[in-house]
């Protein structure tokens, strides 16, 4: 059976605190589950690029300028490959391969069009694939400013807006396997003595188009493919040498140790909340140990217990229920992974 794998860090916030925090990264599965017969995947640029004076504005020294012009035919190549090569990373599939041509020859830019059945069988019948992941259409807005600052330095900024409609295909399917919309934007700031110093530091705006298309193709990729998450977890100390023990070996990732001085304590305590806080840490050791159901029930436990102590509004009974939802959520994540994996 195949499990989310952590990887943590302890950062101690403060010598004297009665929770310290963990990093945790976790395993997630993709959002899109293909059929377990798909190894190869092809990407393929199926959008238009926008004419070069679309969507693009300069501004310089407060002055419009009405000649601004930005290529974006290079940048739908540089979102496929950011694509592309942040799913090869994963080492998911067998294969990811980037398709050399453009797919469209229309000039309607704007159009969301999708492959048709007939095209996405002749896609994987030439390159050998079994799926393709297609960026259907992406639109790019570019804003570039640069100003004079009284003290003496000037400043530029480039906003690049991009939106985009990337799909799953599968041959011999009517219909896509499923379609993600995305949308967000990427901020270049640079200040310097002198514009022609500036202009060395600040990417022009068809660099900071190519940067920004490749950011969002990569940002993309965890909806095709399993990815690691970043986020954070605590567990109590307390002022007994059996916390302390299990505190030390908490940090020095020696989960089984700390998990049986945490039940000792739990089984032991006359407070109900040393009761609740050993419960919580339980969980977390058993999460950590890739025992997610078992950490499931310890943390239900435990925020009965706070519940009861403090009422529903208390602090650790909100921290405890937040911390509930996210371990039911890994748990359905994991059999999802498991499924994604063939397991």
């Amino acid at each position: 059976m195949r499990v989310a794998y952590c990887l943590l860090s302890v950062c101690l916030l403060a010598a004297c605190s009665s929770v310290n925090y963990v990093g945790i990264e976790t395993y997630n599965p993709a959002e899109i589950t293909f059929p377990g017969n798909v190894g190869k995947i092809l990407v393929v640029n199926n959008a238009i690029p926008q004419p070069d004076d679309v969507g693009c504005e300069f501004m310089l020294f407060g002055e419009k300028v009405d000649t601004c012009r930005v290529k974006a035919d290079s940048a739908l190549f540089y979102a496929c490959n950011g694509l592309g090569k942040a799913m090869a990373d994963i080492s998911f599939f067998k294969d990811v391969l980037l398709y050399h041509d453009a797919v469209r020859t229309d000039d309607v830019y704007y159009e969301d069009k999708k492959l048709t059945p007939d095209q996405v069988k002749a896609l994987c019948e030439e390159t050998g694939t079994d799926a393709v992941v297609s960026v259907d259409r992406m639109l790019f807005e570019s804003k570039k400013n640069i100003v004079a600052y009284p003290e003496g330095y000037v400043g530029g900024e480039i906003q690049v807006k991009i939106s985009g409609v990337v799909r799953g295909y599968l041959p011999g399917r009517p219909n896509p396997l499923a379609t993600v919309y995305v949308a967000d934007s990427v901020f270049f700031n640079e200040e310097a003595p002198n514009q022609i110093i500036l202009d060395r530091f600040l990417p022009s705006s068809e660099n900071a188009l190519r940067a920004s298309a490749e950011y969002i193709g990569m940002k993309t990729s965890p909806n095709f493919v399993p990815h690691w998450n970043s986020e954070t977890r605590w567990f109590y100390t307390g002022m007994g040498s059996r916390w302390k023990e299990a505190s030390a070996y908490a940090q020095s990732e020696k989960w089984d140790k700390a998990v049986e001085h945490w039940k000792h304590l739990y089984e032991n305590s006359g407070s109900w909340k040393s009761k609740a806080k050993a419960a919580s840490n339980i969980a977390l050791g058993c999460e950590m140990k890739t025992e997610l159901e078992e950490a499931y029930e310890w943390a239900n436990k435990s925020g009965e217990l706070f519940k009861k102590g403090e009422g529903e509004d208390g602090k650790n009974a909100k921290l405890l229920q937040l911390y509930i939802e996210v371990l039911r959520n890994r748990v359905r994540s994991d059999k999802k992974l498991n499924m994604q994996f063939g397991e």
